[in-house]
């Protein structure tokens, strides 16, 4: 096999980062990708005072211990790419210094402000305009909270940068703004490709912090000289790549199909198809669903499910109790308890934020009539089948909204490592489920490096790279009956939840 040539992906989630090293080879006129992780770190929220936020500088250091690292071992990276979660910033002053740690997502300063910004603008213009869910760790409730609190960052920021370009822009000292990120703020009008200053100007926020976007795909700079002479290292290139995290796990998705339904599943669930063209009916913004823009051109139709969040919760919770039991054992002890003794809406409010969720759990059990789960079996199969029949909801909405019906559910990302909650899955749709890749968002993030290094021609192109690389799992529908009939179970707990 013949090297063509190396990547270096960094991928930030919400509770870990890592770099990935992507080594491009030919064999026989077939190009194949090795992925290898050389770097990992944990991603904590901290909390000071009443604000929780990121620890953005010591982020900035564990990815510059990945390129030292990638240059130490012997590897030789020609780009780089970061792409994180969505909707978080940071603000720059006019000398471009970072004012302050940017927020987190899961900051509560923005309780109360879905309602009060659609009473302001109207629901249905904001969704016509930005066509996303009406989430409330959005960019816009971000930034309007921080204008109710009469913030004085606001007053002196000079630029806004998403956490992704916020990053590349510590090592390049180049400003960008990366189209997929930008789409994640609410403030974008994503059909148009512009920010909707008229929406800004309404609610106070000031439209001069806002770089106009560019497309994914494109080079941004090389690393400083300052930062090549810190860690010995030649000044590779970054790539602006898919930077929020769920566009770069869907280029990851290995189809050449045009029309296919997915699944990106972490610490949230993101189930969605790709479209040429975001949708912004009524219907799917009744029905809550968002509209992203994509790599290649394209646009995401998806929704926002809570995903294993609720699961690593608990699970935390039990170590600081000291119970240290892994998601093995979890899964293990969950396939030993009855099936549907318990279910929940994983997106009830509730499990939004951290603290107490195995209470929260029992609470909306003891609630809605059920037994409550009170064993990590319990609470983990409890978990897990909501999940399940949540997609089937999902999907079942979505082909509604676009006449499709899809054959079955590709499931990317970390959360394919739970074999149970992909199985469940299978089960609650009635149709197959096909796991992988794993590591699907550094993976499309090192599509649209190689793209950029015109190693590819386009996404369809890059995506028939992954079947060829990386091992996928099918899984096909078992116990259907059981599952059909606890299904309708779970809509009419849903429809009791909801009077509750």
């Amino acid at each position: 096999m013949t090297l063509v040539t190396t990547v270096l992906a960094f991928d930030l989630g919400a509770s870990s980062g890592r770099a990935l090293i992507g080594q491009l080879f030919e064999d026989d006129g077939q190009t194949k990708l090795d992925v290898l992780e050389i770097h990992r770190f944990p991603n904590h929220a901290i909390q000071v005072g009443h604000h929780l936020h990121w620890d953005i500088l010591r982020l900035l250091r564990e990815i510059k211990s990945g390129i030292r690292k990638a240059f130490q071992q012997g590897y030789n990276p020609q780009t780089f790419g970061i792409d994180t979660w969505g909707v978080d910033f940071g603000l720059l002053d006019a000398n471009g210094e970072l004012i302050a740690n940017p927020y987190h997502y899961r900051d509560p300063q923005t309780d109360g402000l879905i309602e009060e910004v659609a009473e302001l603008i109207g629901k249905e213009a904001l969704y016509e305009q930005g066509g996303l869910q009406f989430m409330p760790f959005n960019t816009i409730y971000q930034l309007f909270a921080m204008k109710k609190a009469n913030s004085p960052k606001l007053e002196i920021a000079h630029t806004l940068l998403l956490t992704p370009d916020l990053l590349t822009y510590f090592l390049t000292g180049k400003k960008v703004c990366e189209f997929t990120m930008a789409t994640t703020t609410q403030l974008f009008i994503p059909e148009k490709k512009i920010w909707n200053i008229e929406l800004m100007e309404r609610l106070g926020i000031p439209n001069r912090i806002f770089i106009d976007p560019i497309q994914p795909g494109q080079f941004v700079a090389p690393l400083t000289l300052e930062v090549c002479e810190e860690l010995d290292v030649p000044p590779i290139i970054a790539v602006a790549v898919g930077t929020h995290d769920t566009e770069s796990a869907i280029a990851a998705v290995p189809t050449m199909k045009e029309q296919f339904a997915y699944l990106v599943c972490g610490t949230w669930s993101l189930l969605g198809t790709e479209r040429a063209h975001p949708l912004l009916s009524p219907e799917a913004m009744a029905l809550d669903f968002s509209n992203e823009g994509g790599v290649g051109g394209t646009y995401q139709l998806l929704k926002n499910i809570m995903g294993l969040w609720i699961l690593q919760e608990c699970k935390r919770e039990w170590e600081e109790h000291g119970n240290e039991i892994s998601y093995s054992e979890l899964v293990v002890a969950a396939e030993q308890v009855e099936a549907f003794q318990s279910l929940i809406n994983p997106d009830d409010l509730r499990f939004y934020s951290p603290n107490d969720m195995i209470k929260k759990i029992q609470s909306f059990c003891r609630e809605t009539g059920q037994q409550v789960p009170e064993s990590e079996g319990e609470i983990t199969r409890c978990i897990l089948e909501s999940l399940a029949f949540r997609y089937r909801q999902a999907l079942e909405q979505m082909e509604n909204l676009t006449n499709n019906r899809f054959e079955g559910l590709h499931m990317v990302g970390g959360g394919i490592q739970n074999e149970l909650l992909s199985q469940f899955t299978a089960n609650a749709l009635g149709r197959s489920v096909w796991a992988g890749p794993v590591e699907a968002s550094a993976i499309g993030n090192m599509l649209m490096q190689l793209i950029a290094l015109e190693k590819f021609n386009n996404l369809q192109e890059a995506r028939g790279l992954i079947s060829r690389s990386f091992p996928l799992s099918t899984y096909k529908p078992s116990e259907t009956e059981q599952w059909e009939v606890a299904y309708h179970s779970y809509t009419c707990l849903l429809n009791k939840s909801k009077q509750n």
